[in-house]
């Protein structure tokens, strides 16, 4: 059941009928994010409920004018015996884009979650390399309070070539970061490995908390390995937008 909601400029939602829970599809109806946009996504899950949060399509962020940074702000909450999953589909970097995102979540003690952000350097197919762009990501988990989970990436100018070295990317232009906080983990963690590519790992960083991390050539390579990962992380449960 959706409580309140209150949405203003170019982000909207939209709330389908999944079998199980509430789910509501985010749409930045301005078609992508430049420098000088700012996008907050302020939501609580309530106790006992069920939430998906998604994107219709995957999010752009385009070329910025010098000195001009877009922003995006996720800040959401989760009450106790509550789950979230947060699922935005690509986020795709242009060349010259200027982009700073941060996503913070707080789990209530017996919440859990499955997050995944996976991003995209330039659209591969179209021969697109990023030589100039600014890209600043800052993710922040939260239990009761206290860090649970703290990743980021800050990478300015030319990013292919700082993805061709070897300790980088060795050549990757798709990554995704994903974590998955509740008490079975530790069961999926084996058959999560045996999903993943050698460019791929996943690890329990604690009995209730996995975390993957996979990089690959280009979004379809991404998207061949992380999609069964998905499936068997939210329970067959993937959002109907991330196959369309």
């Amino acid at each position: 059941m959706l409580d309140t909601l209150r949405q203003s400029g170019a982000f909207k939602a939209l709330f389908p009928r999944p079998e199980h829970g509430l789910q509501a599809i985010l749409i930045n109806t301005s078609g992508g994010v430049t420098g000088g946009d700012r996008f907050h996504v302020t939501a609580h899950i309530g106790t006992d409920t069920h939430t998906t949060l998604t994107t219709q399509a995957a999010e752009r962020a385009y070329r910025a004018s010098p000195g001009e940074t877009g922003h995006m702000r996720s800040r959401l909450t989760v009450a106790e015996n509550a789950t979230l999953h947060w699922l935005p589909q690509e986020l795709i970097l242009y060349n010259g884009c200027a982009l700073d995102r941060r996503l913070e979540i707080d789990l209530a003690p017996t919440a859990r979650l499955l997050m995944a952000e996976p991003v995209l350097f330039g659209r591969t197919a179209m021969g697109e390399t990023l030589t100039d762009a600014s890209f600043r990501d800052r993710i922040r988990i939260t239990r009761a309070g206290q860090p649970l989970y703290l990743d980021g990436v800050s990478l300015t100018g030319d990013l292919a070539a700082r993805l061709a070295r070897a300790s980088s990317g060795n050549g990757a232009a798709a990554m995704v970061s994903l974590l998955y906080v509740a008490p079975d983990a530790e069961a999926h963690l084996a058959p999560l490995r045996a999903l993943l590519p050698p460019t791929g790992g996943a690890s329990l960083l604690a009995p209730d908390m996995l975390t993957l991390r996979l990089v690959a050539p280009d979004g379809h390579a991404l998207r061949t390995h992380l999609l069964p990962a998905l499936d068997r992380l939210s329970g067959g449960a993937l959002p109907t937008s991330w196959r369309l």
